[in-house]
């Protein structure tokens, strides 16, 4: 089994490759802004011989889907699975639930498959685990390889020093919350959030889910609203930026092997 992240370039999201002895999976796509780019990557890091087999989804927004309908087609019309939620979003391709006109851009329509909690995608020597993930939107999904701990989160975790938003299409506080709590209990040991590097090791995820759960929880006990002294969200920003600054111990690198 190799799995290996592709660093999100400009807005896209993190991308996930779990390549296993039998099937190759794709965990999100990035936008349509270097979807070509993406196909050499993704080609680069499979090796001749090897080629993708699915795309799963963790949310319908731009930055982790907008991607997805041309890397299908460039690997034969493989399936992209996401939760039910998105399924009539992602067909009639709308760009507002999807964020995509935030970023100036057309949402591809693109047909996909349903995912739901507790499905199972076998790689060979490894399996995915679909866990549900709601708050940033219904349709949250995560995906856990659990016999080497390695956890895709999507949206619910932005960054280890960025919480996620709530104040968007179909986002809700308290499953932000609920979501974290079930990160936590999952005991990864290695967390791949939407945007920067992978969190490592089980004092730094605690200590990162205990920052990011201790300010949302603070949040709800204020009616739902971030602090004051923070600064107002980007157009384009599934996540808040802390002031002052919470500590980020990840640095990034072109790609990584888990």
């Amino acid at each position: 089994m190799r799995i290996i992240r592709l660093p999100g370039i400009h807005h896209d999201a993190n991308a996930v490759i779990f390549s296993g002895s039998d099937s190759s999976v794709l965990i999100d796509a990035g936008t349509t802004w270097y979807q070509m780019l993406q196909i050499e990557r993704i080609s680069g890091h499979l090796g001749e011989g090897k080629k993708l087999d699915r795309i799963l989804l963790t949310s319908r927004r731009y930055p982790f889907s907008g991607g997805a309908k041309h890397i299908s087609e460039a690997y034969d019309g493989i399936p992209i699975g996401i939760h039910s939620d998105a399924i009539s979003v992602m067909e009639t391709g709308d760009f507002y639930s999807t964020w995509a006109n935030r970023y100036d851009s057309d949402m591809p329509s693109t047909k996909c498959e349903p995912v739901s909690q507790g499905d199972v995608f076998a790689l060979g020597d490894g399996e995915l685990f679909a866990i549900s993930l709601p708050g940033h939107c219904t349709d949250g999904m995560g995906y856990f390889e659990k016999e080497r701990g390695v956890l895709v989160a999507g949206a619910i975790l932005p960054r280890a020093d960025t919480p996620c938003r709530w104040d968007m299409p179909g986002g809700c506080l308290p499953e932000l919350i609920t979501s974290l709590k079930t990160i936590h209990d999952l005991a990864p040991s290695s967390i791949v959030p939407a945007r920067g590097p992978t969190i490592k090791g089980s004092d730094r995820i605690d200590e990162v889910l205990n920052q990011h759960l201790n300010f949302l929880e603070e949040c709800q006990q204020n009616d739902g609203m971030a602090p004051r002294s923070w600064p107002r969200p980007a157009k384009t920003a599934y996540f808040l930026v802390s002031d002052p600054p919470w500590p980020l111990l990840e640095k990034e690198t072109s790609s990584e092997s888990k």
